[in-house]
């Protein structure tokens, strides 16, 4: 093992990274820890360019980015044959040991978990940034449960220098979107779908989409429906089967068109569980539908009848046919504005579900609805009491009447 590199001393091997070896280091200028990720350049002069500048890439696309869910970059720097970067070293295991370890966890843990993913990934996107590579491996959960995205080395900017090659798929294939296996071109939806095949395996133990060998796999993700987590893990509330079917959604137009979207549902789901939170509705400006449209403010004087509607909706079950599209539509049915209603029909060009569409898509749920019926019935009440009031003053007019006649005559 090699005792250093540039100013940093060595101390012992992490592990083995996608490039090359990853070490544990001081910086003796401030004596902090760091994790030093190389790669060896002894290759070929074209391999050597290519694998540096990517190398590279990684630094400068991680080191514009400060989040809270996003490594620190350090350094780079090259020494002889070795290119490295010097990063925060990460108190903490990688997700896929956890995962390995302890197969299922909890669902609160698994929502906190994937939220600060996904608020890592919206603060990325927003900066230009796709990692193109989420996977458990890739994700670094800290003793503290502070979640870090790590590796953002085949990530694709605007302004990369180095470009991959047309039709190249980069990524891991159980991770990948359809459009990475199809060899097109990606932004952070594509990173929402990953994310979302790491949610799906966080809360059953499986991938969704599995096989023998690679091609098999990515047949899979383009063409197979995987069945809702809750059918596999009882402990899933019937809402996240909503959130994670709009994740894998293999239509670009049907998923989350970002990040944040997501992370605000699964935090609304969070709380929901909780019993702790039912924040305000925000609908995506592009995609009206579920963002937080399933968890309603309550409004003043009707608590009770919000709480309840909430659970009825939490209890909807998902269409065996986890149709992304017909769910989300059904959702926003249930739950949200008129207005946001008609706006997702235009989107998904589809019809708004009535009441018998929804109880049959979900034939051993309870029937949904907000008890608007039994408001309708107060414009008969209140006619009728006007028109009883009416009769009333015309008996008494009438006995008015009479006894003035009765005093004349007698």
């Amino acid at each position: 093992m090699i005792s250093h590199l540039g100013r940093y001393e060595i101390v012992g091997e992490l592990g083995q990274g996608a490039m090359g070896v990853v070490y544990k280091a001081t910086d003796p200028l401030i004596d902090r820890l760091v994790a030093i990720k190389t790669i060896t350049l002894s290759l070929a002069m074209e391999e050597r360019e290519e694998y540096e500048g990517r190398f590279y890439q990684e630094a400068k696309a991680a080191g514009r980015l400060s989040h809270p869910n996003i490594v620190t970059i350090y350094d780079v720097g090259r020494s002889g044959d070795i290119a490295y970067i010097a990063m925060e070293f990460l108190q903490g295991r990688e997700l896929r040991d956890i995962l390995n370890d302890e197969k299922l966890l909890p669902v609160d843990q698994v929502l906190d978990i994937v939220s600060q993913v996904a608020m890592g990934l919206a603060y990325a996107h927003e900066h230009g940034i796709v990692h193109r590579d989420i996977k458990p491996s890739n994700i670094m959960v800290g003793r503290d449960g502070q979640v870090k995205i790590t590796d953002f080395g085949i990530a694709r900017m605007a302004s990369a220098a180095v470009r991959t090659q047309t039709g190249m798929v980069l990524g891991s294939p159980k991770y990948m979107s359809p459009e990475q296996v199809m060899g097109k071109l990606t932004d952070q939806r594509s990173d929402v779908f990953s994310l979302g095949v790491v949610l799906y395996e966080m809360l059953t133990g499986q991938p969704p989409f599995m096989g023998e060998n690679v091609n098999a796999i990515m047949y899979q993700t383009l063409n197979a429906i995987p069945q809702p987590p809750k059918a596999l893990n009882p402990a899933v509330p019937e809402m996240l089967n909503f959130i994670v079917a709009k994740a894998l959604a293999k239509d670009l137009e049907n998923r989350y068109q970002n990040a944040r979207d997501l992370a605000n549902d699964l935090r609304a789901c969070r709380g929901t569980m909780q019993g702790t939170a039912t924040p305000a509705v925000t609908t995506s400006p592009e995609v009206p539908g579920l963002t937080n449209t399933a968890f309603p403010a309550e409004a003043p004087g009707d608590a009770g009848e919000a709480k309840e509607d909430s659970e009825a909706a939490i209890t909807m079950r998902l269409s065996p046919s986890f149709d992304s599209a017909g769910a989300t539509m059904r959702l926003a049915a249930m739950t949200a504005s008129k207005e946001d209603v008609e706006e997702l029909s235009k989107t998904f060009k589809m019809v708004r579900p009535s009441m018998e569409d929804i109880n049959r898509a979900a034939p051993q749920s309870p029937v949904f609805t907000r008890r608007p019926l039994d408001n309708a019935a107060l414009p008969v009440q209140e006619s009728r009491s006007s028109k009883g009031g009416g009769l009333i003053l015309m008996a008494i007019v009438a006995l008015i009447l009479i006894g003035l006649i009765s005093a004349l005559l007698f």
